[in-house]
Parts: C-alpha cells; sequence; structure tokens
C-alpha cells in the first residue's frame, strides 16, 4: 500500500510539474493510471466522483506537506485547474566558500565506510552542478588526519532511519551480565559514536524510562513498529553524557578492587593508584559511579571488590544472575 500510494504521488507530481497550462481533476483523473484502476475515467460516476474527489484531495495535501508548490487556477468557465511552476519548485542558487566545501568534503569522507558513503558522494555531484567552486575539491585532502566512522553493526541503518522518521522499533537486546537476549521496545532518540562504538539513546517502553544501547549487543533484525512515541523527545539528547555515567566515568568516589597481574587493562587505566599484592593479584582504586558494577562483572574471576560493600553486593548478584542464565 505504502509503494503504491508514493507511486501515485510520484505520478501526480511530475504531471503537475509537466504541463504547461492549469489541468482540471478530469484531466488529472484521466492521465494517472493508479486513479483510473481505482476509480475509472471521469464518467460522471457520483460514487467514484466523490472518492476520488477525497483522495485527490488528500494526495495534493500530502505533495504541499512535501514541499511542492501547488497553484490553482480558475479559468474563464469556472473551471479550477492545478499546476506546480517549475521555477516555483527549484532550489535557490547555491553557493560555498572553500570552507564550506571543506566541511561538506570532510563530512562525506566520515561515512565512506558506511552504506551511507554513496548517498553522501551523490549529495556533493548535486551540490558541484548547482555552483560549486570549480576551483575547490570536496574529496581533496585537507590535513594529516583523515577522519572515520567506521559503522560494522547492522543495526547501525534501520536504526537511523527509525531516529529520522520517529518510528518505535523491536529489537533483542542482550546485557552484558546476562546469558540470553531479551526483546526491548524502544522509541529512539539518536545515534553517536563514543570510544569507537555506536550507542542508540532513547526511551524503553518495558521499562518507562530512558535508556542507551550498545549497537554491538543488538543481536537479529531491528523490527519496526505501529504507533507514536509515548514519551517527549528531549531537545537535546546527549548520548555520550549518557553512556559516560552508566559506564562509571561520572564519578564522585573510589572502590578498592583486587585484579589479577596481566588483567584488566582497562581497569588499569583508569585506577588512580595500583599495589601489587605479590599473590598474583594487584590491589587497585577506581573511580566509582553509577554502572560500575556491570563492568566489573565483564571482567569475571579476574576481578574481586574489597570495598565499598554496596558495590561488592551489586557484582555478586550480578553474577549469580548470570551463573542462572
Amino acid at each position: 500500500m505504502a509503494i503504491a500510494k508514493a507511486e501515485r504521488l510520484m505520478n501526480l507530481a511530475l504531471c503537475l510539474l509537466g504541463t504547461r497550462r492549469p489541468l482540471s481533476k478530469r484531466e488529472l483523473r484521466d492521465s494517472i493510471e493508479a486513479y483510473v484502476e481505482a476509480f475509472g475515467p471521469g464518467n460522471g460516476a457520483t460514487g467514484s466522483d466523490d472518492s476520488f474527489n477525497r483522495m485527490f484531495e488528500r494526495d495534493k495535501d500530502d505533495l504541499r506537506e512535501l514541499g511542492l508548490v501547488i497553484e490553482t487556477v480558475e479559468n474563464l468557465d469556472g473551471e479550477v485547474g492545478y499546476l506546480a511552476r517549475r521555477d516555483s519548485n527549484r532550489l535557490p542558487p547555491i553557493t560555498l566558500d572553500a570552507e564550506e566545501a571543506a566541511a561538506l568534503g570532510l563530512a562525506a569522507k566520515v561515512w565512506q565506510q558506511a552504506r551511507l558513503a554513496g548517498a553522501a558522494s551523490g549529495a556533493l555531484q548535486k551540490l558541484r552542478a548547482a555552483g560549486l567552486p570549480e576551483d575547490v575539491d570536496p574529496y581533496g585532502s585537507h590535513g594529516a588526519l583523515e577522519p572515520r566512522i567506521p559503522v560494522h553493526e547492522a543495526a547501525f541503518e534501520p536504526l537511523m532511519l527509525a531516529c529520522r522518521d520517529r518510528r518505535p522499533v523491536a529489537f533483542d537486546y542482550r546485557k552484558a551480565t546476562a546469558a540470553h537476549p531479551e526483546q526491548r521496545h524502544v522509541e529512539p532518540w539518536a545515534l553517536e559514536c563514543w570510544r569507537g562504538h555506536w550507542y542508540l539513546a532513547g526511551w524503553d517502553r518495558d521499562r518507562g524510562a530512558e535508556r542507551v544501547f550498545r549497537l554491538s549487543r543488538i543481536t537479529g533484525k531491528v523490527r519496526s513498529r505501529g504507533g507514536r512515541y509515548t514519551a517527549p523527545v528531549p531537545d537535546v539528547v546527549t548520548v555520550r553524557e549518557t553512556v559516560a555515567s552508566w559506564a562509571g566515568e561520572v564519578a564522585d568516589r573510589s572502590a578498592r578492587i583486587r585484579l589479577r597481574a596481566g588483567a584488566g587493562y582497562p581497569l588499569r587505566a583508569k585506577a588512580t593508584s595500583v599495589r601489587e599484592l605479590g599473590d598474583g593479584f594487584d590491589e587497585l582504586e577506581i573511580p566509582y559511579g553509577h554502572g560500575l558494577d556491570a563492568w566489573l562483572v565483564e571482567f569475571g574471576p579476574d576481578v574481586v571488590v574489597l570495598e565499598p560493600a554496596e558495590l561488592r553486593a551489586d557484582v555478586v548478584d550480578r553474577l549469580r544472575a548470570v551463573a542462572k542464565g
């Protein structure tokens, strides 16, 4: 149904853009195959005329919402006609200076490893045709470092489109401390790359709260769900700050742990102090913030929490949950 409607709207737009004179409803009805198949030619049948008029008005409103400027013209006989003048539906001349062109070129390079590379390249080619300065190469080198954002997760593209279209989704998600994935129903807000990993921020319908999901832990396909968003979308979605908070990056206290020698290098990088114990373990003091228990569980038997007691209890609870499956 969606494809049929899109095709019908496209044909109507082409008719309105291609005509040199206003076309009446009857002429449009007889010219567009979808209208003829649905209602037959404009032969004056009252029932079909009413149905056609309702569909035509909806289609016309949809095209206007998409940005097409449709004029209504009444001729000397009082008959109403429609057309979309090309000069009214043409973008204004585009002029870019060297800095703006360089920014666009860098943006295109950023996405060269993703499936958006073709779209980015096509957009720059259109800008070149629309007036991009000939002496500016948007693909040229603009520094010793070349920005890249790798996108390997299959969930990236459907989630990106869902964020753009404000469309709820469902997917199977495996938490770091869980043995099996579970289904999540999410209203996606934004995607962001942080420390080499992609994260999705959105509203978790099952939990009734904001959540952040790491794309590499999404298993299977991302499935679209009908209906509108049930929670307001924040004006600014701070994915990075939320992830940092859940990862224990935002901390106002310290925790003391035992860490097996030669293991847990990410923990060692965060440690404010390290002391060798001589029994194959080291004692570390690390920042303690929300979500640290989930991170420590990932290191399994290489980590033993010494203090505080509530952190030790949280880690033990998570390990028991994993053991139970």
